[in-house]
């Protein structure tokens, strides 16, 4: 048996402040297949963040495991990419030279750079912007480059945190579609959080509801909806049904109702 693209195993992290300790994680297991999409959701200040940057390596954990297709992994490595909801774009690099920086630091060949920059550029609708600045751009566009850039280095898994929440309603549901459309061409591994329960019932293959702190599973939420997935599926009577449940799990959270650390899937 092939194992997961992304496993984590007995994870916890606590926090100390003021003399207290604070216990923010208490995951027992969670794993990821390869070519899927989850999405991760849960009441406001649960963890779903410190999780996802433990999973880049960006903080360490207390106990337990994380594994990328079998290996342990506790560091940043090119096989994790992240994307942030502030964009970190370089202000003085152009569009090119920003998705190409990664490549520029592994001092990879020019001719080969250029080939996958331009591969990127056209994946994610960039190639008429290869030479504007960061600045001219909107914030959509300035998310699809930070996109193209952690595309560009190829990891085994994405990594996304809350990545459209600065943006517009309608934008972000375009940028929703494109990423969709990105995800079925390249077939990645994605872990997405997000607070947007609509975003989450829509991009994921699955919905992974936290409970409040400590974060552990209360349901593994397996979304039973077509794909492609369009506007047709968010007007769809299935959308809303698990929309309204995952909107009901973390509602239950937030005033402290019906805490469960035991992972249920299926159809509400």
């Amino acid at each position: 048996m092939l194992a997961p693209a992304l496993e984590v195993v007995g994870l916890r992290k606590i926090y100390a402040r003021d003399g207290r300790t604070l216990e923010v994680l208490d995951l027992e297991h969670l794993a990821v297949a390869d070519g899927e999409f989850v999405t991760i959701v849960g009441p406001s200040g649960c963890g779903k963040s410190t999780l996802l940057h433990i999973l880049g390596g960006f903080v360490r954990a207390d106990a337990g495991q994380i594994r990328v297709h079998g290996r342990e992994v506790a560091a940043p490595g090119p096989d994790r990419g992240m994307v942030f909801q502030e964009f970190a774009l370089f202000p003085w690099r152009t569009v090119a030279g920003n998705v190409g920086w990664a490549l520029e630091v592994q001092a990879m060949p020019a001719a080969e750079r250029a080939a996958i920059v331009d591969r990127h550029l056209e994946l994610t609708g960039l190639r008429e912007f290869r030479d504007a600045l960061p600045g001219e751009l909107s914030g959509g566009m300035k998310q699809r480059v930070a996109l193209a850039r952690v595309l560009a280095f190829d990891p085994e898994v994405l990594l996304m945190d809350e990545p459209f929440g600065a943006l517009d309603a309608q934008t972000r549901e375009t940028m929703q579609e494109e990423l969709t459309r990105l995800w079925e061409r390249t077939g990645k591994t994605i872990v997405f959080v997000t607070h947007d329960i609509e975003e989450a019932v829509y991009l994921g293959d699955r919905v992974v509801v936290l409970t409040a702190r400590p974060a552990r599973v209360r349901e593994d939420v397996v979304v039973d909806l077509p794909r492609p997935r369009d506007i047709e599926v968010r007007k769809s009577v299935a959308f809303l049904e698990w929309r309204n449940h995952v909107g009901d799990l973390i509602r239950s959270e937030a005033v402290g109702a019906g805490r469960s650390a035991g992972p249920a899937r299926g159809r509400p």
